[in-house]
């Protein structure tokens, strides 16, 4: 049975009212005496010497969680900041049944309230042995600066000194946790733990590994979807100086043969001398324009129901005012800075592993299969990853260092290329939409019309032939993401996805289904707001009337929190004010919103320049309002805001990947473009202080910025844009 996007990607994330989601906490308290350091539970350590150390349970990819679960747990344990030891934790031993995945957006949501729990269990420990030696009241005592201190008589004691005596109480089921109002640390703007060390690059990426004996292999890979291995001649390779092996490599999705060299110059050297002859495979032929014209087609076919309300197929057919649109998302890269990469060592039947990666347990479960041992004879050891994206939830690069590494008997290091990384990866999947829309005489549209074509991503599995006969199985599971949630108060709507599959390995990009759905909703919105003669703010604002809690089941999408982040967006950009005149560019503002996954709600303005020639275009200005509930660490949603936008802006403007010949054309930033400095825009983040609890926001800032940047777009030049990316060229056919 296939995997599906949302219970993958959000449901793992875990509920925070769940105690034990993500943190262990039934593990009895003990004091390890040679070490003397104290564990009330899987994740903390308290040594003698006041040292904490903490055992991250996500992967660092940038989005900061190494300093956020420290902040988290300084403010709700009463730990000294300074004194605290990030560890990161690996599968199995003390970890094992704990979700150490890193998807979904899902670092703060999922660790949140265990985080706070262990924390505070921790606390009451301590408090305790304090409380016992003074013989006072524990309710006379707390926890400040890494000791525990008595209020009516200021005493005080370091944690080191009584974290014998605490290992000794039981571990408190449902320890109280600190009002919110007491926090020193979250909620306030704290910079990086690690930010010194990665600039400096003392920090250690996957390819910073280093091993006695290791060896580097690179791969000729195959040249289409499907194409096997029939030959190869390695002479003039083993030739190339520091050359030492020469393998095929079975594993993996994009099989081939490598070579094994003293250095990864001489890696390369040899791999372009191998002579290799390949099968042609079933994909050899696929073309992505063929493919795009094909799933237009598909727009026709039936579809899967993924909303259903009132009569909207009667009411389209009784109407003469209907507005009409089909959009167009291409596929994506995930262009990681960096690429893919595993350093394996296999002896002695024990296999331990470096990599950069979202999926820990995948890895060690694959490698487990692929050596035929068991589980703990495998052990991940997490660096730090130059981005995620959603590519590394998938752990294909990882067996491939271990076969070679079996092969030959020492560590062996697989490094991609950058041209490998971008023809061989997971890619976002294409994605059609096709709306309609019943024009209001006034207040706002009530029939809305969407066919949904887009792809499962293979990255999971496709649906078995059962799976797919579930007329249900994509609307329970909340998908496709920004179409089955789509905000707006519709009377009358029917919402359809057709799957529609290709050869092209597809896996979640970053926020998944959103970039494209949300690209053609808001656009579309814009469209109607055009046609009707109304404002896009205002527009919006009416049409998520009456501000209720729209209830879908699977998720709640909460119109007033959305209604507000669209109000403070239109007071920071000054929305509705004339923007000025210049000689050479026309100039316009854009506007989208979304609710990704429930919990976290952005608005966004663009101020765009378009040259009166149409051959250009400049996005000046982006306004970001986010609404994601308690902001933990502001400075470190602003960072992952303006990512996400870049982000989002490289799409819109410039990024796609095209296939011939069953290969994507695309090798390099040179042609799969991504913003420069020069183009970035100046952008402003307003965060907006929301609930008691934190939402998932790495990918929350992506997906109105295509929509935003097409809109401000057509409000200065008059062109509409339905295809990214937005180019000149497109313009000028518009």
């Amino acid at each position: 049975m296939s995997v599906t996007r949302r219970s993958f990607l959000v449901k793992t994330v875990g509920a925070t009212t769940g105690l034990m989601i993500g943190f262990r906490l039934d593990c009895a308290a003990n004091v390890d005496e040679a070490t003397k350091v104290f564990s009330p539970n899987a994740f903390i350590e308290i040594s003698v010497n006041d040292e904490v150390r903490l055992w991250a349970t996500r992967s660092e990819m940038g989005q900061g969680v190494r300093t956020l679960l420290p902040m988290v747990l300084a403010d709700e344990l009463g730990a000294d900041w300074n004194r605290i030891i990030v560890e990161q934790a690996s599968p199995g031993g003390k970890f094992t049944g704990v979700r150490l995945r890193t998807s979904g957006s899902g670092s703060a949501v999922g660790t949140w309230h265990t985080l706070r729990v262990a924390a505070a269990a921790a606390r009451e420990m301590l408090i305790a042995a304090a409380a016992e030696r003074w013989n006072v009241p524990p309710s006379t005592c707390d926890t400040k600066n890494g000791g525990v201190i008595h209020r009516p008589s200021g005493r005080a004691i370091q944690f080191g000194e009584i974290v014998i005596a605490a290992a000794k109480l039981p571990v408190p089921k449902s320890p109280a946790l600190r009002d919110p109002k007491d926090f020193s640390l979250i909620g306030k703007p704290i910079r990086r733990l690690d930010g010194q060390a990665i600039v400096t690059g003392r920090a250690i990426y996957g390819m910073d590994v280093k091993r006695p004996e290791m060896l580097y292999a690179v791969l000729a890979r195959r040249p289409s979807f499907g194409a096997k291995l029939v030959s190869f001649d390695s002479e003039q390779a083993m030739r190339a100086r520091g050359v030492r092996h020469v393998l095929p490599v079975t594993t993996g999705i994009a099989t081939g043969v490598a070579v094994l060299a003293d250095g990864s110059w001489a890696a390369l050297k040899g791999r372009a001398a191998l002579q290799i002859r390949w099968s042609a495979g079933e994909g050899a032929a696929f073309d992505s324009d063929r493919f795009s014209a094909d799933m237009q087609r598909g727009a026709l076919l039936p579809g899967y129901p993924i909303r259903r309300a009132g009569a909207a197929e009667v009411e389209i057919a009784s109407s003469s005012r209907i507005i009409d649109a089909t959009y167009e998302y291409p596929f994506q890269a995930h262009a990681t800075l960096e690429t893919m990469n595993c350093t394996a060592d296999v002896r002695d039947g024990f296999c331990e592993i470096w990599a950069p990666t979202q999926c820990p347990e995948v890895a060690q479960q694959e490698t487990a299969k692929l050596l035929g041992i068991s589980e703990d004879k495998v052990r991940v050891n997490i660096t730090l990853l130059g981005g995620g994206f959603g590519r590394r939830l998938f752990a294909d690069y990882v067996p491939e260092a271990v076969e070679l590494s079996k092969a030959v008997g020492r560590p062996v290091q697989v490094l991609w290329t950058r041209e490998d990384d971008m023809k061989y990866g997971f890619f976002q999947p294409p994605d059609i939409e096709v709306l309609r829309a019943r024009l209001p005489d006034k207040g706002v549209p009530t029939v809305w019309i969407q066919k949904s074509v887009g792809s499962n991503l293979s990255m999971f599995g496709i649906p078995s032939e059962q799976d797919a006969k579930e007329l249900d199985r994509y609307a329970k599971d909340g998908s496709p993401w920004g179409v089955f949630d789509n905000p707006y108060n519709l009377t009358h709507l029917t919402a359809d996805f057709i799957p529609f599959n290709s050869p092209v390995p597809t896996g979640p990009w970053r926020s998944v289904e959103y970039p494209g759905t949300v690209f053609a909703r808001e656009s579309f919105i814009d469209e109607i707001a055009h046609a009707a003669g109304r404002d896009p703010i205002e527009l919006r604002l009416a049409f998520l009337e009456p501000g209720d809690v729209l209830d879908l089941k699977v998720q709640k999408v909460n119109r007033a929190r959305l209604q507000n982040v669209l109000h403070l967006a239109a007071a920071k950009s000054t929305w509705g004010s004339k923007l000025p005149t210049e000689k050479d560019w026309h100039l316009g503002r854009g506007v989208a919103c979304n609710v990704y996954s429930e919990d976290c709600y952005a608005a966004h303005v663009a101020e765009v320049a378009v040259r009166r020639d149409l051959s250009a275009i400049r996005v000046r200005k982006i306004i970001c309002i986010v609404d994601c509930g308690l902001a933990l660490n502001p400075l470190g949603i602003e960072g992952q805001a303006e990512s996400a936008i870049i982000w989002g802006l490289s799409s819109t403007l410039g990024g796609k990947i095209h296939f011939k010949n069953g290969q994507a054309q695309e090798t390099s930033y040179s042609d799969f473009e991504v913003i420069r400095m020069d183009n970035t825009p100046a952008i402003e983040i307003h965060i907006h202080q929301g609930a008691d609890s934190p939402g998932g926001f790495g990918e929350t800032a992506v997906p109105g910025v295509a929509p935003a940047v097409a809109n401000a777009v057509f409000a200065a030049c008059g062109k509409r844009v339905r295809r990214l990316p937005i180019t000149p060229e497109k313009l000028a056919m518009a």
